[in-house]
């Protein structure tokens, strides 16, 4: 768990395309390696750390172009295009 806190530290400031191309980065060495079990295990924990972090800031950017209501419905704010 210490070391998912630490990885999630180094990604809090990235941008969404700097973390999934770390995420698309990790995931080909897990893909393209037979690494020992320790540095597998590094590697998912930290692929899963960008994969939050990439979820939170698509929740962010939808927020952004999003009107929500106080009684929880949403609406596209107008002028929105398709």
């Amino acid at each position: 768990m210490e070391s998912q806190q630490k990885a999630a530290d180094k990604v809090a400031e990235l941008t969404y395309e700097e973390c999934y191309g770390r995420l698309q980065t990790v995931l080909e060495k897990l893909e393209a390696s037979d690494l020992p079990l320790a540095d597998s295990l590094d590697l998912y924990e930290t692929g899963m750390v960008l994969a939050a972090r990439c979820g939170d800031l698509l929740e962010e950017a939808e927020l952004r172009v999003r009107q929500w209501r106080p009684d929880g419905t949403v609406t596209e704010l107008s002028g929105a295009q398709d």
